[in-house]
């Protein structure tokens, strides 16, 4: 070849390529992914993504721990904008929507109060949950009776598991904030005394009666 010289004559065309002179981020020659200075590609590209997959464990873990109640179910078949509309619903009651692996979100659930909704993490999953220990369940069931392809299977509030029945049961219970209104209405008292006597995010509802009674006898 009327182009090689000295220092090419004989190599693998692949090894001038790696040799050459480059601008930017040094690549793989084969498959052009981008090579970290003195990296091996593939053990760069599995570390960047442990490191992605050990965040949303953290993430979701942090969310069954502080969320009141939460539903798990299947969204086979909705749309973009149903999911939108989800998760507005969801946002309007101070909830929120999260799409996970199911095999991250196992892992997330060990050792965590509602570890029990582990049953239903199999096929598409979404997982709707709120500090308010019934408002996720609440909104989740509207939602089901607007979408029938979204599929309730079942949930937990605190270390109470839920099945199906159970989430709706929750459901009809009254809100935070819709205890509080009653409550203020029954016994006058200033709403930001009940709303304090029952700010804890994980209190179910047995537990907020509990300490309206307790103070209530002081």
């Amino acid at each position: 070849m009327g182009n090689e010289n000295e220092f090419t004559a004989g190599l693998d065309p692949r090894e001038i390529l790696a040799s050459g002179p480059s601008i930017g981020p040094e690549r793989d020659p084969l498959n052009g992914r981008k090579i970290e200075p003195g990296g091996n590609p593939q053990i760069w590209s599995e570390t960047v993504d442990r490191a992605q997959k050990e965040k949303l464990v953290d993430e979701l873990g942090q969310i069954f721990d502080s969320s009141g109640v939460v539903v798990v179910s299947h969204y086979e078949g909705l749309t973009v904008a149903d999911m939108q509309d989800l998760r507005a619903r969801m946002s309007a009651v101070g909830g929120s929507v999260r799409v996970a692996k199911n095999k991250l979100a196992k892992i997330a659930l060990d050792g965590k109060p509602c570890e029990s909704i582990a049953e239903y993490l199999s096929g598409m999953t979404v997982l709707t949950y709120s500090e308010d220990p019934v408002a996720a369940a609440k909104i989740s069931e509207e939602f089901s009776k607007d979408n029938e392809k979204f599929v309730i299977l079942g949930g937990a509030m605190g270390e109470t598991a839920l099945d199906r029945a159970g989430v709706t049961a929750v459901s009809k219970m009254p809100s935070r904030e819709e205890l509080i209104a009653s409550i203020v209405g029954c016994i006058g008292a200033p709403a930001s005394n009940i709303a304090g006597a029952i700010g804890a995010p994980a209190s179910n509802i047995a537990g907020v009666l509990s300490t309206i009674e307790d103070k209530a006898a002081a």
